[in-house]
């Protein structure tokens, strides 16, 4: 069954807005997108639809995720939260509910290109 998201558009529009931070191509799945930033940062996205994802990047020792499991109503960013570098559960700071992914995915690798921890730190600070 095809997914409900064009990862080849997705992965377009990446390479057009940020290809001057890929480290290499990106790697194409049926159901995932893998990428490498030139600050050594790796980042999965899937993603059912453009309501329904998960973003897990790797930077240095350190595994941050931002998804939608509508799993933390107590978030002011309910259902989109993130999973910082200390594990701590946080509001999302970066993505849009109703928001077309792609235009979840920018402010994401803009993010990631200047600090993959966005500010959290493996202290959770």
């Amino acid at each position: 069954m095809k997914s409900a998201v064009d990862y080849e558009m997705l992965r377009d529009a990446i390479i057009d807005d940020y290809g001057e931070i890929l480290a290499r191509d990106i790697i194409l799945y049926q159901d995932a997108i893998n990428l490498e930033l030139l600050n050594g940062t790796l980042l999965e996205i899937k993603a059912a639809s453009d309501r329904e994802y998960c973003f897990l990047w790797q930077a240095g020792d350190h595994v941050l995720r931002l998804d939608t499991a509508p799993l933390h109503p107590e978030l002011a960013t309910f259902p989109h939260h993130l999973h910082d570098a200390a594990g701590t559960l946080r509001a999302d700071p970066l993505t849009v509910p109703g928001r077309p992914l792609v235009d979840n995915v920018r402010p994401l690798l803009a993010a990631l290109q200047h600090d993959p921890l966005l500010g959290y730190g493996a202290a959770g600070a």
